[in-house]
């Protein structure tokens, strides 16, 4: 169980986290998403130790986590952190990157977990090749092995597949996110793509200005985001009132819709006007105006724009 409890972390003068306290399970994956500057790269070097915090503390199976005032070398040996700059020797082989810390005792065995991690992050072909002549997403895969190598109980990604084609990124998410949960690494993932948040985390942690702004599944947080900023961390959303789409009564709510859950009718109470279409491939993503405010919903062709349409929720 990896506790955090009230801490607090300042640079120079303003908070950059302020009084956050959660808990992590073993084999959890756990996203870490917000706004850029919201302070998640800070929280993954507090959670290694690479800062001492201001207030507060943060506690594995009943050890206390400790920073750079108690320890000469920061960090513990079960907690690997992958930065984003990667951290790779340029004038050694992709291999020797991958198996740097690994043991020279048993050869044959650091060369075929050498091999097995090569082999997840599809870099077996360039296994001769010097870090230095790689691509950023090739050093990002090499960078991701290299963690894995010693295979740590807890493992702090900060954007790790920020510079990875789309194409391989699935794939590539896929294979170590299920290793992860067969192992039972517990894996903290700080990120902009909602994407790692909703299928490959347990539990997705967000942060506004350094504050814990919700903690749940990623699921209910996104089926029921309890802020406009939470739900906007999940893709383009609508702040909409009831009363646009059914005769009110009683006191009038306000609604997060997400494009999906508006639909175009043939005459509905709410209308707008078509702005812009942009294709998705499955549907179009259309952006439409209603009192000077932008609306976004789905539609399944497109639109001509300054169209009037109906829009209604979806059910």
């Amino acid at each position: 169980m990896l506790q955090i409890k009230n801490i607090s972390f300042t640079y120079i003068e303003n908070p950059v986290i302020e009084n956050i306290s959660f808990e992590i399970s073993k084999g959890q994956n756990v996203a870490v998403i917000g706004e850029s500057g919201c302070g998640k790269s800070t929280l993954l070097k507090l959670l290694y130790g690479l800062h001492d915090l201001d207030n507060g503390e943060i506690h594995y199976n009943d050890k206390q986590i400790l920073g750079p005032k108690f320890n000469l070398i920061p960090g513990e040996d079960y907690i690997k952190y992958l930065a984003q700059d990667f951290d790779l020797m340029p004038y050694i082989t992709v291999e020797e990157n991958v198996g740097k810390f690994l043991s020279n005792i048993y050869k044959d065995k650091k060369k075929a977990r050498v091999k097995e991690l090569l082999e997840m992050v599809e870099m077996t072909e360039f296994a001769k090749v010097k870090a230095k002549y790689l691509s950023g997403g090739q050093q990002q895969r090499v960078a991701l092995a290299r963690v894995l190598a010693l295979e740590p109980e807890i493992l702090l990604l900060d954007e790790p597949f920020s510079q990875i084609d789309s194409f391989r990124k699935n794939s590539l998410r896929r294979n170590l996110f299920n290793y992860f949960k067969k192992k039972q690494i517990t894996c903290v993932i700080a990120t902009h793509d909602s994407t790692e948040a909703l299928s490959f985390s347990d539990e997705t942690i967000v942060l506004q200005n350094g504050k814990l702004k919700a903690k749940g599944s990623s699921r209910e947080l996104y089926d029921s985001p309890p802020s406009f900023y939470v739900a906007s961390l999940f893709g383009e959303v609508n702040e909409m009132k009831q009363s646009y789409f059914t005769d009110m009564d009683e006191a009038d709510q306000t609604l997060l819709l997400y494009p999906h859950q508006l639909k175009v009718v043939e005459d509905g109470k709410f209308k707008a006007v078509v702005k812009q279409c942009y294709f998705k491939g499955s549907h179009y993503l259309v952006k439409a105006a209603f009192e000077r405010k932008a609306i976004f919903f789905e539609h399944d062709s497109d639109l001509k724009l300054n169209q009037e349409v109906s829009l209604s929720i979806a059910r």
